[in-house]
């Protein structure tokens, strides 16, 4: 087995099934593949759909919604031994010659623990999500402050988005999205793949800054590219309002989640490397940022 497609779906059957048609659209015969859905206790008749109209895939149906690194780690143990592992989000598309490009670059790359390609969003625009530098307190600031829209090709105050480098050309990151994440399997094994503490955002840069302590690289390679509605789960991003089908209370949890997330990186990650004061203060402005986010719902 080359490769095995994980995907953590929550009530996005359309997307979902757009998706699966996208994968067996536009993957070579060439690749000897396997897709697994983990359905967080989706209430759109998303394994129903699976069942009937593509029986071919694996599917785990959990009682209850478990979150991304919990499912992601169920979907881990539904796969054959392949080689690579794709983390995939459910309202992405395929196109055609991605998946073989990408894993010919990790064949080429035996250094290489995970890689991403070119992610682009309705608009048109690149997700920058996908190509991001490690939260630090100084690249969070600069972020979560605005002072990086001074300057957006500095490395000095734009280490968030690491805003120096050329977004066409196949270079080195910090951290990719969960949105397309290939794996190679002995690396995932290696950082024993997704940490649970995280329930929704944040274990993909997780993931990543334990793949690097490790020694492995991470890559982005824009040569090919993929299609992301983002946010189709979660509706808190503005892009995808209007085709999310998230409740008010979802939005509500994936928000404390994505604030949780952000002090579990600081705590397990940077907590010991820096003073009291500066802690007390990341931690300040986590609180301020989340009672913003959660005041616009």
């Amino acid at each position: 087995m080359d490769l095995s497609i994980i995907i953590v779906s929550y009530n996005t059957k359309e997307f979902l099934r757009n998706l699966l048609s996208s994968i067996g659209e536009n993957i070579s015969i060439s690749i000897k593949y396997e897709v697994v859905v983990v359905d967080n206790a989706s209430d759109d008749c998303s394994v129903e759909m699976i069942e009937k109209e593509f029986p071919q895939v694996k599917i785990v149906a959990n009682k209850e919604n478990l979150g991304f690194s919990k499912a992601n780690n169920i979907g881990l143990k539904k796969t054959d031994k392949s080689r690579y592992i794709l983390f995939l989000n459910p309202d992405t598309l395929l196109e055609k010659g991605t998946i073989e490009e990408m894993t010919r670059f990790m064949d080429d790359h035996p250094d290489c623990g995970a890689s991403t390609c070119k992610v682009i969003m309705l608009n048109g625009e690149i997700d920058d999500a996908t190509h991001r530098g490690f939260p630090t307190p100084w690249n969070a600031f600069t972020h979560f402050s605005g002072i990086f829209k001074l300057a957006p090709g500095s490395k000095l105050l734009n280490g968030y988005y690491m805003g120096w480098e050329n977004i066409d050309k196949v270079h080195e990151i910090d951290a990719l999205a969960g949105a397309f994440m290939l794996v190679r399997r002995k690396a995932g094994e290696e950082v024993k793949w997704w940490d649970e503490d995280y329930f929704f955002y944040g274990e993909d840069i997780d993931f990543c800054f334990m793949l690097k302590k490790k020694g492995w690289k991470i890559y982005y390679v824009p040569t090919v590219s993929i299609f992301h509605h983002k946010g189709a789960s979660s509706g808190i991003k503005k892009i995808s309002e209007g085709s999310s089908s998230a409740t008010r209370e979802t939005k509500i949890r994936i928000t404390k989640s994505r604030f949780n997330a952000m002090k579990i990186f600081y705590r397990k990650h940077y907590q010991d490397k820096y003073p009291k004061f500066l802690t007390s203060f990341v931690k300040l402005g986590i609180n301020i940022k989340l009672w913003y986010s959660l005041k616009r719902i």
